[in-house]
């Protein structure tokens, strides 16, 4: 007899839905799995056989074969193996086929026939409700996740007997444990802006950098408040939207254990060390690709210490994803796009010892080194390039993350309100052909970036960026345009470094 129970893989951090087809028929004891299934979807017959005696159902000592369609997508994970579980009962009429009919199921099995959680259930379920199914079976702890879908019904059961009573109709379906609580964040080390003293040009190239998503570069000594300012950067930052949270939520369940039971509520601030190789900045590795630093921080900050220390493949291969805002990871039959639009901020020392002038105790080859680990196509993606020489003991406390949190709440609402319709956000997002539309200069505001520009000393990139930053510069400002001023400061945020 054959069964066909739909439900769905991942692929990079996207869903797939699958058809999980089980055939079982007289001949030879055997148990076949294909459609492509990875080491965990080929080791699936010990769990669900485990799982079925351990619930009392009869193990069919016949010729089964399991069919993943589409049969050329690679499928990985577990979580087919509850499908799995119940084509077999409905193949060996231990289940009635309709009690399935238009139902989705996911889930993992435990050798004692526990239903267990697994990733990404968030964006698998939105893939079974786009194909039509609007009843969903998970886990218990991915109920919550799974509701998050708009208009599916989700379905519980906390093993593969009471899930077997419930299909029949036995006993009523179980009711979802109320959503936890999330305690109220007590930070270790509660930050905000006014913990930082002085160093006012680069507490304004800060702004700037949260109120346009502007990349961000602090170069200085070591202690001179470069990571202090860095870290501070999220106090700032305007909320998730609501599209945006819903993105933010669905890499969380892909990416993180902990599967998420409400929308993302702050925006992902990533600090990975520096020993990070390429694949886990941008993503890929062998077997399935997985998303990267860069990845996990979309719609929000990714933030790299000690710039000049990590290795200069895995900074290289940021240039492409910060230019296009995605991740595109080529292998053999398959091709991802992962998103990838993050707010980029990184701090270095002027070279390995970190002291200035004539304290540097560092040869000039080892000058050398250092400065070509930064790549000058890197450099140039830097909208914003601060040199910081630290404050003074006399320096009084600037403003606090509330009063400059609400200006860069106002820059972004005039963007939000000046893109409406697009899909663009930032103003570091204005596409070149579209400047004079998105940001229009004055007479004054042109004359003066003209001057920059014919100065000889940006890239063609580099003077769109100055004009992105002069515009947000100007939303800061109130201003509809963008004026002379605007653009010679954005000009003289923009420095040689390191």
């Amino acid at each position: 007899m054959l069964a066909n129970i739909p439900s769905a893989t991942l692929l990079g951090v996207d869903g797939r839905r699958v058809d999980v087809e089980v055939h079982v028929s007289s001949g030879l004891p055997g148990y076949t799995v294909v459609g492509l299934p990875d080491a965990a979807g080929r080791e699936s017959r010990e769990r669900v056989r485990a799982a079925m005696l351990s619930s009392e159902m009869a193990w069919p000592q016949k010729r089964m074969t399991v069919n993943l369609s589409p049969a050329t997508v690679r499928k990985s994970g577990t979580g087919l193996e509850l499908a799995i579980a119940l084509g077999l009962l409905v193949s060996e009429s231990q289940l009635p086929a309709a009690c399935l009919e238009g139902i989705g199921v996911l889930g993992e099995l435990g050798l004692d026939g526990t239903i267990r959680p697994v990733a990404g259930t968030l964006v698998l379920a939105a893939a079974l409700a786009r194909d039509g199914i609007e009843t969903v079976i998970v886990p218990p702890a991915n109920a919550h996740e799974a509701a998050l879908v708009p208009g599916l019904h989700v379905r519980i059961a906390p093993n593969l007997s009471v899930l077997r009573e419930c299909l029949k109709g036995e006993a009523p379906w179980p009711d979802p444990d109320p959503p936890p609580i999330p305690p109220e964040r007590m930070d270790d080390d509660p930050v905000d802006l006014a913990d930082v003293r002085g160093l006012a040009t680069a507490r304004l190239a800060l702004e700037i950098a949260a109120a346009g998503g502007h990349h961000l570069l602090l170069a200085g000594p070591p202690g001179c408040g470069k990571t202090m300012l860095a870290r501070r950067l999220e106090t700032i930052m305007a909320p998730l939207d609501p599209d945006e949270a819903v993105e933010v939520t669905r890499i969380a369940s892909v990416c993180d254990g902990e599967p998420p039971s409400r929308l993302a509520s702050r925006r992902p601030f990533r600090a990975p060390h520096h020993s990070a190789t390429p694949a886990a900045l941008v993503g890929g590795g062998s077997g399935r690709p997985r998303p990267g630093e860069v990845t996990r921080a979309h719609r929000g900050v990714l933030f790299l210490d000690e710039l000049g220390e990590f290795p200069p493949t895995a900074l290289n291969a940021l240039r492409q994803p910060l230019e296009e805002r995605s991740v595109r990871i080529a292998r053999q039959g398959a091709s991802l796009v992962f998103p990838a639009s993050v707010l980029f901020v990184a701090c270095t020392n002027p070279c390995p010892c970190g002291r200035v002038a004539m304290e540097c105790r560092c040869s000039d080859a080892q000058k050398a080194r250092y400065t070509l680990r930064l790549s000058a196509p890197l450099l140039d993606r830097f909208d914003l390039r601060q040199r910081i020489s630290g404050p003074t003991a006399h320096d009084p406390p600037g403003e606090d993350s509330t009063t400059v949190a609400a200006r860069v709440a106002g820059a972004v609402a005039r963007q939000r309100q000046r893109f409406r319709g697009t899909p663009w956000r930032w103003n570091r997002e204005i596409p070149a052909g579209l400047m004079e539309r998105y940001a229009g200069m004055t007479r004054d505001a042109l004359d003066a970036w003209m001057l920059v520009v014919e100065d000889g000393m940006l890239t063609g990139r580099g003077a769109g960026r100055v004009r992105r930053v002069a515009r947000t510069i100007a939303d800061l400002a109130g201003a509809a345009l963008v004026e002379g001023e605007h653009i010679v400061l954005a000009a003289s945020l923009r420095q040689d470094v390191p």
